[in-house]
């Protein structure tokens, strides 16, 4: 019997939102329907994931009450080169945004060992119940060609000159050297053949076989960095999450090496201790309150309080940090999320990137590969400083609140070193006042970056009044993707989409 009347499925695109609300619809759980999402999203939200990317996922299964972590992020490259790369294939490229520019490192050089593929096919094959075919369906109907909507094309504008990159860049996005625009149709008949062909191989061409060996082939005469061995050897890891005790619920979240998870409990367990009762939302001190809270938190993660063991130590008053470097690896920016509820209970929070893309496409997939390896917030030491080899740490969070065992909220963002100020803030609105699901998305958010505290509008001029001097106020004309893009879903009652990411709610009852 089932234990909720409907499943829910919150993302940052419609398409993505009903492909997943289709899968269930057929019989498919959770699982199945995520797998089937992340597959889709990589095709009609190309300015923000791929299969040549990263990601993390949460699975909570009803039956057992089991939660795993499912990390399919990047690693370092380079295993087995055998020869020096002194000046690999990476260079700077220019994206213009609305007030000001910034440049993106990009080429051979900065991919990374992608894990996308190969994470979601493991988490079909350990959790799924739907034939993979079935499940693949939507992704390969949408890459054989779907209408852009105006949230995408603006991600795609924005990295024209890296989605144009190359001729196969080129043949997707220029027609008549015209670039894509909203209402136009996305063709990628090499993203479909791909993804139809993994229904009988699998990931084994991409990770193992003759596509593996074309794109070692093509770094080695490129100066990339990306090896056979790199891709021969990637692996998914199954991780017990960082859990912790909130109110009356327990936060169920990202571990290592995701730093995400961590700072979100620490937030979270501070404004308790700061008794938020009396820093109600809407009165004049709960800004003040909120920002002196960021300030308390980057103080901590400043000093290294960045994984589970500092967070329990601090919360019960051990001191025994040491300030360290915690830029180091810290992947940033493009992002996109999705969470799902099913019928039956069992829920999927999962979060991916593929950062700006790289501008090079896998041969014959239509799949471009990351740029994990060119963010400057990953290598304060320099770029390609880090062994091959080695899992990227990222901001990346997805997360449930559980209470007496039950899934009470599902919950994930993109947008870069604001995920977790963005889920923490969602989340606090929900159980401290108890806020619909969607008004707490909705809500104007906050971002204290130094001793900068940016602002979306929405905030009441009696609180804006009260921030202390200190800080210098960035307040926003409008909201913007710069402050995340929750996608959460409460099991058997509602979801929310955030605007500021395209998010879109579907029911299935």
């Amino acid at each position: 019997m089932s234990r909720y009347s409907k499943a829910i499925v919150a993302s940052g695109h419609p398409l993505v939102s009903e492909a997943a609300a289709e899968i269930l619809r057929e019989g498919g759980n959770a699982f199945d329907a995520i797998v089937g999402a992340g597959f889709v999203s990589t095709v009609v939200e190309p300015a923000l994931t791929s299969l040549g990317g990263g990601g993390f996922l949460l699975s909570h299964q009803a039956d057992s009450g089991e939660q795993i972590f499912f990390d399919f992020f990047v690693d370092t490259p380079g295993k087995g080169l055998g020869r020096d790369v002194n000046e690999p294939h990476f260079f700077p490229v220019t994206v213009d945004f609305l007030d000001s520019s910034q440049d993106f490192n990009v080429g051979l050089g900065s991919v990374a060992v992608p894990g996308t593929l190969k994470g979601l096919l493991h988490v079909h094959n350990r959790l799924g119940r739907m034939g993979l075919s079935d499940v693949l369906s939507p992704a390969i109907g949408h890459a054989r060609g779907h209408i852009l909507n105006k949230k995408q094309v603006h991600f795609l504008t924005l990295l024209k000159p890296i989605m144009t990159l190359t001729d196969a860049g080129k043949a997707l996005y220029l027609a008549n050297d015209k670039y894509i625009d909203e209402g136009d149709m996305l063709i990628n008949n090499g993203a479909a053949d791909f993804i139809a062909s993994l229904v009988y191989g699998g990931e084994k061409e991409f990770y193992h076989g003759d596509i593996a060996r074309q794109i070692s082939d093509e770094m080695k005469n490129g100066d990339g960095l990306l090896s056979f061995e790199d891709l021969d050897t990637f692996t998914v890891v199954e991780r017990k999450p960082f859990s912790l005790p909130l109110k009356k619920y327990r936060l169920v979240t990202s571990p290592a090496p995701s730093m995400g998870g961590a700072l979100i409990g620490l937030s979270l367990s501070l404004f308790e201790r700061n008794n938020p009762e009396a820093m109600q939302w809407g009165r004049g001190d709960f800004l003040e309150g909120l920002a002196g809270l960021m300030t308390e938190v980057e103080v901590l993660r400043n000093k290294g309080v960045i994984d589970e063991v500092k967070v329990r130590e601090h919360l019960a008053g051990v001191d025994t940090v040491e300030r360290q470097n915690t830029s180091s690896r810290l992947f940033s920016r493009g992002t996109t999320h999705i969470s799902i509820s099913d019928k039956n209970g069992n829920c999927a929070s999962m979060t991916c990137s593929n950062g700006e893309g790289s501008g090079y496409f896998a041969p014959g997939t239509g799949v471009m590969l990351n740029n994990m390896m060119g963010e400057d917030d990953l290598h304060p030491d320099g770029f390609h400083s880090s062994p091959a080899g080695q899992r990227v740490f990222s901001m990346m969070s997805p997360s449930l609140l559980l209470e007496d065992g039950e899934v009470k909220l599902v919950i994930g963002s993109g947008g870069s070193k604001r995920i977790r100020t963005a889920i923490s803030q969602v989340v606090s609105q929900v159980i401290h006042y108890n806020r619909d699901l969607q008004q707490a998305v909705d809500a104007p958010r906050l971002y204290l970056d130094g001793n900068v505290l940016h602002a979306e509008p929405g905030f009441a001029a009696d609180e804006i009044n009260r921030i202390p001097s200190c800080y210098k106020l960035n307040l926003w004309r409008e909201k913007d993707v710069y402050f995340g893009g929750v996608h959460a879903v409460i099991p058997g009652l509602t979801g929310a989409g955030d605007s500021r990411r395209g998010g879109a709610v579907r029911e299935v009852w």
